[in-house]
């Protein structure tokens, strides 16, 4: 099969040889768009879900880890001796448009997510990248003996978010991210079960290689009585070949969209922060 697109390539690189006229004439088609590429090298900025996508018939694997607070220093290793671990699995059913499974031992979340594109930023047109992003989540940490009139409906969560990022320079990257969270069970009593956040986030190059990435969730109904706070996360992309390997700092332990937006409790200003990472490879 390979053998066959080499000819195929080369054969009308062949005949159009012959007619360098010709080859200059499609290689300037002033009707052709300029997509903005790379904007975001992972498929997360830290927390939030970036707006890029992996390409059709790749599959990319995630692992996460966020590590247990650095405040309690020597004692626990600077967190490293308490960790949550994220699989999740994302495959590129088209250029535009992936699926993805995923496991956490957060809760013991399982979920299924669907991403896709919806507009792309062009050059000296279109402004924006837009992806749309759905997910459905199941908590399997919950036990009948703390909720006895537990069904399995009460197990479920939902997110839709709309993610719009605009490349603004070579190296500096934004996105805004609204997003609607809901989960069926929610451990703050007045607290609704329909959530709404707003993220932020954006990817600053400082080298071919690396770049610094930092998100925020400012969640707009959050109950007065809740001891949870807004996600806030800084870290640092490495791309090395066909890995992405992300270095961070957050306050969110929980790396699901509804629990790091519904049920983070780190404290940044107490020192209650937590280091982790995102490794992506592509296969």
């Amino acid at each position: 099969m390979k053998h066959l697109y080499s000819i195929l390539f080369c054969f009308p690189l062949f005949i159009f040889s012959q007619n360098d006229d010709l080859l200059n004439e499609i290689d300037s088609d002033p009707n052709a768009e300029v997509y903005a590429s790379a904007a975001f090298k992972g498929l997360k900025i830290v927390n939030f879900e970036s707006t890029k996508l992996v390409a059709k018939d790749d599959f990319t694997l995630i692992v996460s880890h966020r590590f247990g607070t650095l405040k309690n220093g020597i004692d626990s290793f600077f967190g490293l001796d308490d960790a949550f671990t994220r699989l999740n699995f994302v495959y590129g059913i088209s250029d535009g448009l992936n699926i993805g499974l995923s496991r956490s031992s957060f809760l013991k979340t399982y979920e299924a997510s669907l991403k896709y594109r919806l507009f792309r930023q062009v050059e000296n047109g279109f402004p924006f990248t837009i992806v749309g992003f759905n997910a459905i989540l199941i908590n399997t940490a919950l036990e009948k003996d703390n909720f006895p009139l537990l069904e399995f409906k009460d197990r479920l969560g939902y997110t839709a978010q709309i993610l719009i990022s605009r490349k603004v320079s070579s190296d500096l990257s934004l996105e805004l991210a609204p997003t609607f969270f809901h989960d069926n069970l929610v451990s703050v009593n007045d607290q609704d079960n329909a959530q709404f956040a707003l993220g932020f986030g954006g990817r600053y190059k400082l080298t071919k290689r690396w770049s610094i990435n930092a998100d925020y969730g400012l969640h707009l109904n959050r109950s007065s009585n809740s001891p949870f706070r807004n996600p806030l996360s800084i870290g640092f992309d490495l791309e090395t070949g066909g890995h992405v390997f992300q270095l961070h700092f957050t306050n969110a332990r929980g790396m699901n969209t509804n629990t790091f937006l519904g049920q983070t409790n780190g404290d940044w200003e107490d020192g209650d922060v937590f280091f982790g990472f995102n490794l992506s490879r592509t296969f």
